[in-house]
């Protein structure tokens, strides 16, 4: 998937990101960059994501997070079939 993504403005806007130092930065730059459903949307698809990790049921997830049953299925391919980006995430958050 990296050869479809990668482009000089993919990694101009990556080196953005990773030069943002705190969770206000971030509030400021995403909400600058995206719409405010697009915001939710990305929140929500990691609420999913988490979910899943804890083994919570698809009927769970939706009821507690809103998001569709094709939003579940697909944030849980990309789990289990991934480029396990959302477990390197995880995995340092448990640090």
């Amino acid at each position: 998937m990296h050869k479809k993504l990668k482009s000089d403005a993919a990694d101009h806007l990556f080196e953005a990101i990773l030069c943002l130092q705190n969770k206000e930065e971030c509030y400021d730059f995403f909400e600058d960059l995206c719409t405010a459903n697009e915001l939710l949307s990305l929140s929500q698809r990691f609420e999913v994501a988490a979910m899943l990790r804890n083994h919570q049921t698809y009927l769970d997830i939706a009821d507690k997070t809103g998001a569709s049953t094709a939003t579940i299925s697909r944030v849980n391919r990309s789990l289990n079939y991934g480029n396990d980006g959302y477990q390197l995430v995880f995995e340092r958050l448990d640090k």
